[in-house]
């Protein structure tokens, strides 16, 4: 792989997992995001049609605007949790009526008859359908005030785990002070809220978990000695030996298969077996008949009902205000990322709970800071926040303040424009004096947004550069967005934002401190979205001369020509002011407004000789390529492909079509990452996967498929003479079981026995090794 690389003109390579990965810049609009729909101030994450996670999609909510019932209160969703229930739906694995998104957080904007506990402006969480979308409509029983000092984040997070494990253990198990309870899945997020709990009321707390996850697990409150491996079936004889054969009196299920039988086996005095997963219910009677004095019981929050919730949720919002009870560690997605979160939750992949975040408009009550407000740059965004989002409260700041040059100007046609306008002298790399200018701002316009456009330039290669010169470049961009990152942190704010340049992304000659600025402004946005945080930075390109020219007015007519043949043009004020406004209902972190010749990269692409190739981080964008949805056209055109390949093309493009939608469903960025003749469940693929992949066959090749599909075919080459055998008429049958039974006895051999263990089919697998053979 090494000389390979080196011989390559590859600047940076990462290899993760045995995946090499290179560094590419794509469209912004090339991913799997999700967009709300055009002029529809109400929607919900939803699906179109379940069975894949492609089809979730951001829909029209009206009934989030209708009139209010009794009772009822209208919110504005900031953060929504994410469940495990939500991934089922989207699977179409979960009975019923569909509804993604059942419990946040956010401000009550409206009441309806009869309210009295809630009034607007209130910050609530709880339980309420529609919790994914911007605004949503909440029954009053369900949902309870936010205790002081949480983020949305923190709130959306806990409503459905504490709910959950509270009426599992509490109601249902009737757990007491010094019994055992053995809770499953312990670095879940309802598994770190039952062991919090089940501490609190004196129980003797036993927990399962992923080794890589038995920190979470440790921190969640359960002792070293009593943790064992979620992945294997050896758990029971452990807690067996652990507990000198009593067992528990209570198990917290939500594993499935061998691992129940082997739980309800750690109930040899009888007990309550709680079920709180979906993929393996048994039935109660059954159950007591094989295991005496096992009462089991599988159970929906919803049973509660919403007098119980409401007294739930007021004894946990009173034991997390008391300091008992601590909030789940949260992972944050942007709501428009949910094929991406989903996908990462059914791979069980998360440590306590996955939360999306909202996204908001500016609000024309609030102030929006411009730092670096005078500057050419400052003026563009500025213009824009005033005609284009509607904000009507701006503070700009520069060193010079009102005497800048252009600020009295600017100053009176922002007013023209309807806008109170304040600017300011404040160096803003200046933390003390930042702090003051942000206390003066008035409390009838709290600060909602924060636009960061200040620089400065100070070229000069890494070996000239001392610390006076970096600190000319870092003051007023890096000091001043860590500042402006620590004041505001605990506002809620609805954006910000901040100006860097697409040098930090691509690099610029000469520019050692520039480059490194902005790379941290970068890195900044994405560190404020992984926290729950608004947070974009915007990497400039190129502008014209004339335009918003900030940092790039040095540039002479002849740089920009030599750009330009590298495919590198100037944007106009117009466009500029244009990217800014579609980046600010952008879902990424990082983002590069910028306008490419994409002909001119073409033709520089397919040029030969002394001309300079594409630079690597470019050549994504050169490449033309459609993602088209598939109609029955399709489906015939491509069965008419396989009908004319030879039986070695069908193999091939068969292999190919499973290697590819198998990469997709796992995340991976190639079907590189898929060996043909690895097994499913080697590389990462469990039941929900496992759907998803037969789901998206089904899709591409129009024939149905059993959901067990990627078990009856355990590897790619497998799976693919399959399909080939329902595809094409002259595939050769089956093989036969004499053939099929070689495969198998060189796969037995060739597996390590601990393998088979971790599986918890070592056991099963040598009780018919020890069977007569009656053939």
């Amino acid at each position: 792989l090494l000389p390979a690389l080196l011989a390559g003109d590859e600047p940076q390579l990462a290899l993760r997992a045995g995946v090499c990965h290179q560094r590419r810049l794509t469209r912004a609009t090339a991913d799997e995001a999700l967009v709300a729909p055009e002029g529809e101030p109400a929607w919900q994450l939803g699906t179109r049609g379940p069975g894949t996670l492609e089809g979730l999609a951001l829909l029209p909510s009206p009934n989030a605007l209708a009139p209010l019932p009794s009772g009822h209160v209208r919110i504005e969703t900031r953060a929504a949790g994410l469940n495990f229930r939500d991934v089922l739906m989207a699977l179409g694995m979960y009975p019923g009526e569909i509804s993604i998104g059942n419990e946040g957080a956010g401000v009550v904007t409206e009441v309806g008859p009869g309210v009295t506990r809630f009034a607007p402006g209130d910050r609530v969480m709880g339980l309420f359908e529609g919790a994914g979308g911007p605004i949503a409509v909440a029954d009053c029983l369900t949902l309870v005030h936010m205790p002081e000092g949480w983020s949305f984040e923190q709130a959306a997070a806990v409503p459905c785990v504490f709910l959950t494990a509270y009426f599992g253990l509490r109601d249902l198990a009737r757990l007491e002070r010094g019994q055992s309870v053995l809770i499953h899945a312990a670095a879940g997020g309802v598994g770190m809220a039952a062991v919090q709990l089940a501490r609190h009321w004196g129980a003797e707390v036993y927990g399962t978990a992923s080794p890589t996850k038995w920190d979470a697990a440790r921190a969640a409150g359960v002792p070293d000695g009593r943790l064992a491996n979620s992945r294997t079936l050896e758990f029971e004889q452990r807690f067996l030996e652990l507990t000198g054969g009593r067992g528990f009196d209570v198990v917290l299920d939500a594993l499935a298969g061998d691992f129940v039988d082997a739980s309800l086996r750690l109930l040899p005095r009888g007990g309550r077996f709680i079920e709180m997963g979906k993929s393996d219910i048994r039935d109660a009677e059954e159950v007591g008949a094989q295991h005496p004095g096992v009462a089991y019981r599988a159970f929906d929050l919803a049973e509660a009902g919403g007098e119980r919730i409401q007294r739930m949720l007021t004894e946990l919002v009173d034991l997390f205000e008391k300091g008992v009870l601590t909030p789940p560690p949260v992972t944050v997605w942007d709501i428009r990322r949910a094929p991406a979160a989903f996908r990462f939750m059914s791979r069980a992949q998360h440590i306590g709970k996955n939360v999306f975040t909202l996204p908001r408009r500016l609000d024309p009550n609030g102030t929006v800071l411009i730092t670096g407000g005078t500057g050419s740059l400052g003026k563009v965004a500025a213009r824009r926040l005033v005609t284009e989002h509607g904000v009507r409260n701006l503070v700009l700041t520069s060193r010079s303040g009102p005497q800048a040059a252009g600020a009295a100007e600017l100053e009176r046609e922002l007013t023209s424009l309807g806008a109170r306008v304040r600017i300011a002298a404040c160096d803003v790399a200046d933390r003390d004096a930042l702090a003051g200018l942000l206390s003066s701002l008035p409390e009838d316009a709290p600060l909602t947004g924060v636009v960061h456009s200040a620089g400065a330039l100070d070229d000069g290669v890494i070996t000239a550069l001392t610390r006076e010169r970096l600190d000319t470049v870092f003051a007023p961009k890096v000091d001043a967005a860590l500042h402006l990152h620590e004041l505001t942190r605990h506002l809620d704010l609805a954006a910000f934002v901040l100006f860097s340049s697409a040098a930090g992304t691509l690099g610029s000659s000469g520019q050692g401190s520039y480059v490194a600025a902005n790379a941290f402004l970068d890195a900044l946005a994405h560190r404020r979205r992984a926290e729950g945080l608004p947070g974009i930075s915007l990497g400039w390109g190129l502008w014209a001369q004339g335009a918003g020219v900030g940092l790039t007015g040095h540039l002479t007519d002849a740089d920009q020509q030599r750009m330009a043949r590298g495919g590198v043009s100037g944007l106009s004020e117009g466009e500029g002011g244009a990217l800014f406004d579609t980046a600010l209902r952008m879902p990424q972190s990082v983002v590069l407004p910028m306008k490419l010749d994409l002909d001119a990269l073409r033709t520089q692409a397919a040029a030969t000789g002394p001309v300079p190739p594409v630079p690597p981080l470019l050549r994504g964008l050169v490449r033309q390529s459609r993602r088209i949805a598939r109609t029955a056209a399709d489906l015939d055109a491509f069965t008419q492909r396989l009908t004319r390949a030879t039986p070695e093309e069908q193999e091939r493009i068969l292999l190919d079509l499973v290697c590819r939608e198998a990469a997709r469903v796992l995340g991976h960025a190639s079907a590189h990452a898929i060996g043909p003749d690895l097994a499913f469940n080697e590389i990462g693929f469990d039941s929900l996967t496992a759907v998803e992949l037969r789901n998206r066959l089904a899709n591409h090749t129009g024939i149905r498929l059993p959901a067990t599909l990627v078990f009856d075919y355990p590897t790619p080459t497998a799976l693919m003479r399959h399909l080939r055998t329902k595809l094409c008429s002259d595939a050769p049958p089956a093989q036969s079981l004499a053939v099929g039974e070689e495969e198998l006895r060189r796969a037995l051999a060739g597996t390590p026995l601990s393998r088979f263990q971790e599986l918890g089919i070592l056991d099963t697998l040598m009780a018919l090794a020890r069977e007569p053979d009656v053939a």
